[in-house]
Formats: C-alpha cells, structure tokens, sequence
C-alpha cells in the first residue's frame, strides 16, 4: 500500500494548528479569569431554541433570528388564493404549548415552562403538498429540529373555517406531529383541487393517463406512479433526489457547524481566523476592566496580569509558542516541497 506523504503531513499539519490554538486559549483566558473573582456556576446543555431563553435575547432579537431552520422553504405551490397565507403567522397555546404557523415556511413549538430548559425549536419546514383525489388536503412540513435518530415534521391540513386560526394539534407518532388549521379560504367547493390550478400541457397529460386507466392500458399502481411524476412537474411534490440532496446539505452544513464549535480547522487560514476571534474577544475584556468605574483592585490585577504577560513573553511559555510555530513553518515548507515535487 503506498504511502501517501501530503496526507501525513497534513495531517501532522492540523494536529499542530489544534495544539496552537489550544494553548494560546488556555493561556489567555487562564490569565485573565485568575484575576477575577470566580463564582460558582451551573452549566447547562442549551436546547435548540437559540437563545429564546435568554432575556437580553427575547428584548433585541426578532423570534425569526433566534430559530434558524435547517433547511430553506420551497417556493410556494398550489391554489393562487392562498398567497395571502403567504408571509403571516398564526398562533396558538395549546396545554402547555404555543405553536407558530407561517404557512409555506415553517412550524414552530414553543413551551411555556418556567424551568431550566423549555424546548423552542422548528417542527418542520415547509417542502411539499399531500394530495389525494385531485385535492390538495395538508402542507407537509419536514427536517425540523433532531429528535433522536430523525427529525420532527409536520402536517397541516386546511380545513373550511370562519377565519385564519390553528385549531388542535396531534402527535400520532414520535415527533411526527398533525395540525388542523381552519380558513376561509378552503371553504369554496373547488377551492383545493388540483387540476384547475395545472398548466393546460398538464392538464392535457392527466387526461390522457386517465384515458388509458379506463381503457386498462395502466394498472392503478402504474396511474399512481405517472400521476405522482405529474405532481412533481407542477411543484406540489419533490422528487426524492430533491429530498435526498436537502437531507445531505442540512447534515453537512451542522457538521461543518460542529466542527468549528470544537476547534478543528482543515486550513491554516481558519485557524488564523478563529485565533484573531479570541484575541479580540480578549483585548475588548482588557478595556472592561480598564474602566474608570472598574474598583482600584480589579484594575491592580489587570496591570499585574499585563505585567506577566510581557514576562511570559520571554517565559518557556513563550519558548513553547516559539517551537510550535517553528514546527508548524516546517511542516508547511516540507508539505510545499512535496507537492512541488509530485
């Protein structure tokens, strides 16, 4: 089995950068936090609601802002009547629940509990119609927060209704949820069916796989699979290599999430980046405490932790630091000269 060197060395290459970043994290922050007064804290697993338990966040951010869907919208589809549904939201609680209906972008759940972690998360995002009979029956919301080893979704089926209002809500299974949600606007006998709202060269097609059903040409498994290609054509479905390729993208784009939470860099340039983050992060601490309102005491150990960061400079912390980024530089010109030669 032949060797790849690039590999190795690269991978020597982002374990160094790790061990950089690692030290340069324990000794800032130990630096500055041993001359504040340390109180003891419970920490805590924060839920997926991005902040909605936070006061400060509740007071400057929009609701939107705080719950980040993993995956976007699809673009609307169906009757034209119900793009006045498009950009509201409805609510209502529920028992011990609020639920958030923005119909054709998502579904939320928000729980009124006055303990440590109250779930707030996406149940689902808006991708598809269900249909059945040549009606259009319930917005299918999927890829909504984790729940286990999948995640929620979502059935809203519009019913006839005085006026805009969610009216129960159902869990028939784990994290598969129902809502029946009321409107006038699918109150008109023709109001949700389908084939008035295709393109006449659809409407053409329908037929004729009508036609050849009642003359036994397709069986009812063959008429349900052309008609369901149909459906994808107008929009009201997606394909499964549509479902397949917004499953990939929303796993990928949290892995990538994770990663970066964790420290892991595949470049040097990201490990450059996140070490200015925390070198910022750690100078704007320094002018807190530099405040005129800051207590003479705080500002005795500032100066002392300046004066001992100028002597860690010529420290073996600093000999330490030296030796990394010496490794590290020898690394990338021997990772230069390998690829040059290849």
């Amino acid at each position: 089995m032949k060797i790849d060197k690039g590999e190795i060395i690269h991978q020597q290459f982002v374990k160094m950068c790790k061990k950089i970043i690692f030290y340069l994290l324990f000794h800032t922050y130990f630096t500055v936090l041993k001359g504040i007064e340390m109180v003891n804290m419970k920490i805590v697993e924060e839920p997926s609601s991005y902040g909605m338990n936070n006061f400060n966040n509740q007071q400057t951010q929009p609701e939107d802002n705080r719950l980040k869907m993993r995956v976007s919208p699809s673009k609307f589809s169906g009757p034209q009547h119900l793009t006045r549904l498009v950009n509201t939201c409805f609510s209502k609680q529920i028992d011990s629940y609020t639920y958030k209906l923005c119909p054709f972008s998502n579904v939320s759940q928000h729980e009124e509990s006055y303990r440590w972690n109250p779930y707030n998360g996406i149940l689902g995002v808006w991708q598809e119609w269900e249909i059945h009979n040549n009606t259009f029956v319930a917005m299918v919301m999927r890829e909504g927060d984790n729940c286990g080893n999948l995640f929620r979704s979502m059935k809203v089926f519009l019913r006839c209704g005085n006026k805009n209002e969610i009216v129960n809500v159902s869990e028939p299974s784990t994290c598969q949820y129902h809502m029946n949600f009321n409107t006038p606007y699918a109150c008109h006998p023709h109001a949700m069916l389908v084939f008035p709202t295709l393109s006449e060269e659809l409407r053409n097609e329908w037929e004729l796989i009508e036609g050849r059903l009642v003359n036994e040409e397709i069986t009812i498994q063959g008429y349900q699979k052309r008609l369901h290609a149909l459906f994808e054509k107008a929009g009201y479905y997606l394909s499964g290599t549509a479902k397949d390729k917004l499953s990939k993208e929303a796993v990928k784009k949290e892995e990538k999430k994770e990663k970066e939470e964790n420290g892991e860099f595949d470049t040097l340039y990201q490990c450059t980046q996140e070490y200015q983050k925390i070198k910022q992060q750690l100078d704007a601490l320094k002018m807190v405490l530099k405040d005129p309102m800051v207590d003479s005491k705080t500002k005795d150990r500032v100066n002392k932790m300046e004066d001992n960061d100028k002597q860690n400079k010529s420290s073996k912390g600093s000999s330490k630091r030296k030796k990394f980024i010496s490794k590290l530089t020898n690394l990338m010109s021997k990772k230069d000269n390998t690829h040059g030669e290849s």
